[in-house]
């Protein structure tokens, strides 16, 4: 799989850098011309947006027009970051909590999203024009005035978040299916997507797009935003409803129902994009002042019965991929756990504010895998980890699928009373550290550091021990002991572990027969501490 390099600036001034595949301009933009009552309003639910999906695959997919009126065509990366939405055009300012804000077509984004508001049962068209931005020099205002804009790029809310008095961005949905939120205090970093298709899959990846945004009108007091959407690509179509409730972490109940025009091999159900440059596991590798450069650090699963897994995040050598069987997981998610600045060390990007998300079903998904991807790289700009749920079955033209799931957005609290917590990770070369051999030690150490539950309460001589299992290789030493002046334990594996071969580590601590922390859990390839 090529890796995808993302690099589009999805938030001008104000907002942050994001992250797009280019593959994903491609796709499809299709929309139907609306008609109804006079104002140019139509009849629209749920259901008639799902009718519409429904229908619309049964029809061949037809590729976006992407011709633009030349002043916006050649629009270069510095043009577009000087482009603004008036905030003095906001759809709703002054009389409703949430604000509805556009942007601009042009540079990466060349196909035409639609936007409509909804109310009463009807829906009616956005269309934004010149009117609706701001153009700072060297760009010329007068010129775009005349430009007609066939459509924008994307949407964002705004709502205000961390002050009562501010209007903060709250989600922002641009290229492809790709949108973001905020919670309290956070700061932009992973992205998840409506859908993937034929990810790290031997057939090219397939990004479907979103090409209609219908969004309730609020009213005062509102804290609850409902918006639409119409997916496109040429193997699926699809009708996506969001109920946006912002606060401390913002939470999105998703109800997405999937048409297939044609059988996928892999299809992933809630994805999510990130970034994992290095922490512990590989600063050696990279000469950087930094601690640790990620959105994200591990990947959270809770499975049916309860038992919780860490899967600590890597920048492999090569294309690495992991797969997690579940039946009805109850959660899964990319987390951000480690929040305080003197981690990161980054006094612009402040890594320790990304927020982390977490995905719950909302329906029993039956059987299935949590898919872990992990793209070489060696710059934070690009999106480097994708996760999803691919459910198990041929997924085959003509099929219906519909999947409800809650995303919870910013610094998720963890549950730390009944199990602890992985708060460190680091690794090194075997044997006794600080000794100079004349030979380098062949085992591989793997320092874990963990917090919370009844490790709390344990005196520093209690026999606790690590449970660990190798998909291959062999444990040449664990030893588990209480940090001094700290309520955390650490533990201490030397692995011998064959060259060039993934192989999956899980440990967890344990006091005779009872489990005390979540299982922790990496790929390790020998090499992967060599890359740079």
């Amino acid at each position: 799989m090529q890796r995808r390099h993302f690099t589009f600036a999805m938030a001008i001034s104000a907002l942050a850098t994001t992250a797009l595949g280019r593959q994903a301009l491609a796709q499809n933009n299709q929309s139907a011309e609306k008609a109804g009552g006079p104002d140019g309003s139509f009849t629209f639910d749920f259901d008639i947006l799902t009718d519409e999906a429904r229908k619309r695959a049964s029809s061949d997919y037809v590729p976006p027009d992407e011709t633009l009126p030349d002043a916006l065509a050649k629009l270069t990366y510095d043009d577009y970051r000087r482009i603004n939405f008036n905030p003095e055009r906001t759809l709703w300012r002054g009389h409703a909590p949430f604000g509805l804000q556009a942007f601009h077509l042009g540079w990466l984004f060349k196909a035409p999203v639609n936007v409509f508001t909804v109310g009463g049962g009807m829906a009616r068209r956005v269309d934004f024009s010149a009117k609706d931005f701001i153009y700072r020099e060297p760009l010329d205002a007068e010129k775009m005035k005349d430009t007609t804009m066939p459509g924008v790029a994307g949407i964002r809310i705004q709502y205000p978040l961390n002050s009562p008095d501010v209007m903060d961005e709250l989600v922002a949905f641009q290229g492809a299916s790709y949108f973001r939120a905020l919670g309290r205090g956070s700061r932009y970093g992973l992205s998840a997507r409506g859908l993937a298709i034929d990810t790290a899959s031997p057939d090219p990846e397939e990004f479907p797009v979103f090409t209609d945004f219908y969004v309730e009108e609020p009213k005062e007091g509102d804290g609850v935003l409902t918006l639409y959407a119409a997916l496109n690509s040429p193997s699926v179509t699809g009708a996506y409803r969001f109920l946006i409730t912002p606060g401390d972490t913002t939470q999105m109940e998703v109800t997405a129902r999937i048409f297939l025009r044609k059988t996928v091999q892999r299809l992933g159900i809630a994805p999510l994009t990130s970034m994992f440059l290095f922490n512990g596991l590989n600063r050696h590798a990279f000469d950087d002042y930094r601690e640790s450069v990620h959105d994200s650090e591990g990947l959270k699963i809770v499975r049916s019965n309860g038992d919780e897994l860490w899967r600590s995040l890597n920048n492999p050598e090569k294309l690495a991929t992991s797969f997690f069987s579940e039946e009805n997981p109850r959660a899964f998610g990319l987390f951000q756990r480690s929040r305080d600045f003197g981690k990161y060390e980054d006094a612009g990007a402040h890594y320790e504010m990304r927020p982390s998300l977490l995905v719950e079903p909302l329906d029993n998904w039956g059987r299935g895998t949590i898919a872990l991807i992990e793209i070489p790289t060696d710059l934070e700009v690009n999106d480097n980890i994708v996760v999803f749920w691919v459910p198990d079955g041929a997924i085959e033209a003509g099929q219906k699928q519909e999947f409800r799931y809650r995303l919870t957005w910013g610094s998720i609290e963890e549950d730390e009373t009944r199990l602890a917590r992985v708060v460190n990770i680091a690794t090194g070369t075997g044997g006794v550290s600080g000794v100079s051999d004349e030979e380098k030690d062949p085992a591989r150490k793997f320092v874990v550091d963990f917090e919370g539950g009844a490790l709390r309460n344990l005196s520093p001589d209690a026999d606790v021990k690590a449970v660990v299992n190798l998909s291959d290789g062999k444990v040449v030493h664990a030893a588990v002991s209480r940090i001094e002046t700290s309520a955390q334990w650490r533990m201490v594996l030397d692995l011998t572990l064959p060259d060039h071969v993934p192989v999956e580590i899980s440990a967890y601590l344990a006091q005779r027969d009872m489990r005390l922390s979540e299982n922790w859990l990496i790929q390790w390839r020998v090499g992967d501490e060599q890359r740079s």
